[in-house]
Parts: C-alpha cells; sequence; structure tokens
C-alpha cells in the first residue's frame, strides 16, 4: 500500500474517492484488529497512510517524530514515511476548524461543550482554545476526571452556546440515535457533528430544526484531506479546490427523493431522471410489493392501512441506510410518518412533484385514492405536509423532459 487509511472498521468510508478527487492516487482501506496496529506500522511498507477512529492514540508510540500541534493534541490522523522513519501529524485540527468556518458561528468568549473523550474530541478541544471560547467542557457516558456526564452537563452547562459532536453516536449504520437533547439548551447558537456519513445525523436536523446553525462532518472529512494531501505530496491544495470537491462529493453522496400525490409522475419522472443522470433507481412502492409478495391492494385489504404503513416506513428505513447517490420515487403517503421524512433528509435532498388536482386521475391500484372524490380528499389533507417536507417544489406539466431537466439541474447547481 503507498497511500490509505488505517481504522478498525472502514466500510463507510469516502476517503478514496476524496483522495482521487484531490490528488489521483490510489487511496486503500485497510482495516486491523488492534493487535495488528503495531507490527503494521513497523513493517513500514506504506509511503502515507491517515489514521481512523480508535487508534488516532493508538499509532503515537510506533512514530519517531510527532509534529507540534500533534504532540499538544495527543492525536495523530496522518502518518508519513521518510525513509526509515515515521512522522506523525494531525490534519483534523485544520479540518475541524474549517468545520466551524463553515458553521459561521465564532467560538470566542463561548462556553462549548465537546461530546466524547477520544482523539477527535483532544482534537476539538485544541480548536476550542486557539479560537478563543471561554469555557470548554467534556461530556461523556461516565464521569471522571476532566470529563462530565451528560447528567451534569443538562444540571449544569444548559447555558452552553456551542456543542461539538466527536462521539460515533448516529453514525451509519446505528443512524437512529443522538447524542444530546438540544431541547435542553436554550442559548445554542451552533452545532458541529464530526460524522459525515449518514450527511445530516439526527444531531444536526434537531439543531436546523430549531434554527442553529449546524454542520455534519463532510466538509471537515474533504478539509483534513486536503491538509494530508499536500502532507503526502508535499504541494500545496487551494481552498477552492477544497470546496469543489466536498460539492462533488456531497452530490454523488445524497439521494434524490421525488414525492408527491399518486399519479403525480414520480415513478415516471424518477426512472427517466436516474438514467439522465446515470444514478440507481429505486420505487419505494415495488419495494413494498416485492418484499410482500403482493400487491398493494392486497395488502390492504388484509393488514389495513397501518400494517401497509408499517411496512412502507420498513422500506423507507432500508433505502435510506442503504442508497448513495439514488432517484427514490415514494409513495403518496410517505410523508404521512415524520420518521420516514427524517430519514430521507439523512441523507437526501426531497423534491415535491406538484401536479394539480384536475390532472390527476385516480386508479382502482391505489386504495386511498380510488374515486375522484377520495382523491381530492387526500390531496387536500396531503399537499400541505409536501410543502412542508420538500426542500424544492416542481410543478409538473406533461414533459417528462422539462421535469428532469429541472430538477437535474436545481440538484447540481441550486
Amino acid at each position: 500500500m503507498k497511500y490509505g487509511l488505517i481504522g478498525e472498521r472502514l466500510g463507510h468510508s469516502y476517503s478514496p474517492e476524496i483522495h482521487a478527487c484531490l490528488a489521483g492516487y490510489t487511496y486503500e482501506l485497510c482495516e486491523l484488529p488492534p493487535e495488528a496496529v503495531g507490527p503494521f506500522l513497523q513493517a513500514k511498507e506504506f509511503e502515507s497512510i491517515n489514521v481512523t477512529i480508535p487508534y488516532k492514540t493508538t499509532v503515537i508510540p510506533y512514530l519517531d517524530e510527532i509534529d507540534e500541534a500533534a504532540r499538544a493534541i495527543g492525536a495523530v490522523n496522518t502518518i508519513k514515511r521518510v525513509g526509515d522513519r515515521l512522522y506523525g501529524y494531525n490534519t483534523d485540527f485544520a479540518g475541524l476548524s474549517d468545520l466551524i468556518d463553515r458553521v459561521g458561528v465564532s467560538l470566542a468568549g463561548r462556553t462549548v461543550l465537546i461530546l466524547g473523550s477520544g482523539g477527535t474530541a483532544k482534537t476539538a478541544l485544541a480548536v476550542c482554545r486557539a479560537r478563543g471560547a471561554r469555557e470548554i467542557v467534556t461530556v461523556g457516558r461516565t464521569a471522571r476526571e476532566g470529563v462530565l456526564s451528560y447528567d451534569e452537563a443538562y444540571a449544569s452547562y444548559t447555558h452552553a452556546s456551542y456543542i461539538i459532536n466527536a462521539t460515533p453516536v448516529g453514525m451509519y449504520p446505528q443512524e437512529d440515535a443522538c447524542p444530546i437533547d438540544l431541547s435542553r439548551f436554550e442559548h445554542l447558537s451552533g452545532v458541529c457533528d464530526a460524522i459525515y456519513n449518514p450527511l445530516r445525523t439526527d444531531l444536526v436536523q434537531a439543531a436546523r430544526m430549531r434554527g442553529i446553525p449546524a454542520e455534519g462532518g463532510l466538509y471537515m472529512l474533504v478539509a483534513q484531506a486536503v491538509h494530508a494531501v499536500s502532507i503526502f505530496t508535499c504541494k500545496p491544495v487551494c481552498r477552492e479546490e477544497c470546496d469543489r470537491v466536498y460539492r462533488k462529493i456531497l452530490k454523488e453522496k445524497e439521494n434524490i427523493y421525488l414525492i408527491g400525490m399518486p399519479g403525480s409522475g414520480k415513478s415516471t419522472v424518477g426512472r427517466a431522471l436516474a438514467k439522465a443522470m446515470n444514478r440507481p433507481f429505486f420505487d419505494s412502492d415495488v419495494e413494498i410489493v416485492r418484499e410482500a409478495g403482493r400487491k398493494i391492494p392486497t395488502i390492504f385489504a388484509e393488514e389495513g392501512e397501518e400494517g401497509f404503513r408499517l411496512r412502507e416506513a420498513a422500506v423507507m428505513a432500508r433505502l435510506a441506510q442503504e442508497c448513495r447517490g439514488a432517484v427514490i420515487a415514494t409513495g403518496g403517503g410517505a410523508v404521512l410518518r415524520a420518521e420516514n421524512v427524517h430519514r430521507m433528509r439523512r441523507g437526501g435532498k426531497i423534491y415535491f412533484l406538484d401536479r394539480a388536482l384536475e390532472n390527476i386521475r385516480p386508479t382502482s391500484d391505489r386504495p386511498l385514492s380510488s374515486d375522484d372524490e377520495a382523491l381530492a380528499r387526500r390531496y387536500a389533507e396531503r399537499y400541505p405536509l409536501y410543502c412542508a417536507a420538500a426542500d424544492t417544489r416542481i410543478a409538473v406539466d406533461e414533459s417528462i423532459a422539462n421535469s428532469v431537466e429541472t430538477i437535474r439541474k436545481d440538484f447540481l447547481f441550486g
């Protein structure tokens, strides 16, 4: 291996794509159990590598020299071999600093809670100090010297104005989790989450729902890679290149969700859009039928609407977790459950295909909108939900090509 990443579990990593975009070299993923880290480093059969959890402190005893900043932090995420010597650096510091800049809220004079106590938390502590935070509190699952428990944070630090999540809580594949209850903090002005998969964790979504500026860790991942590439190649990489690669990776990983009434064209437009953008296509109703082995009217007849909605929620959860960079057409009632919308927002952009009621025809294969009267009721009930869930509303006419091009342009350049 010439360039790559070592860690315990790396199946979710986007680093090979990022490094390929930045420098064009092959970047390998190398999963190691704890007992293999030392022998791997001692063999020195690499040129430069990055290090991720849980080995950012494990690697330190095997290094010949450590950059002053990395030594002060107590964590290394970048190692370069020069001859027979290994040099350690910490590019997470610069990456997190860039992420904080992206959120756009100064830490100077503020009380900051850092969730977690591992290598990323140590980096966050150094960044907060460098940026002039007035009070920095580390929070963990259990209290110990220098670390408060979550209960203690709730009791004494609800005045905190900034939270940085440096834990894996909410990370793929355990996405249905949030490390802290933001409702307890009434003075928050910013939230950073080092997790990049999913793109928008429950923590980030909870902050944004409260009007608090918040960002996930994808920008940090790209920014720290930019600084790592500079160390690997001894060539500087400009900020504009960082932004370009961030946008490219974001769009490649983000799903496109289509919502709207039955008969609004979600499946037809979705297939055409997926073909035009060279993306995989999924239809949640088709997935439900495939998994159940029965058609939707039969599911309604045998299990009722509640049974169908449970099946729909399960399929939506699976698609949201498994799909990256896909076009997904949803059922007309998918927005009825808040958790479906929440999961779509974790890793996608939602488009409401808004076709006028007079241009939608009822059909017998749609149990809740099988005649004009039922269709009109569903339209009145759901229209506000579609508008509230959507990032973008698309007025649908009879031209599939127009709808496809409108969505494509908005997604890529909007």
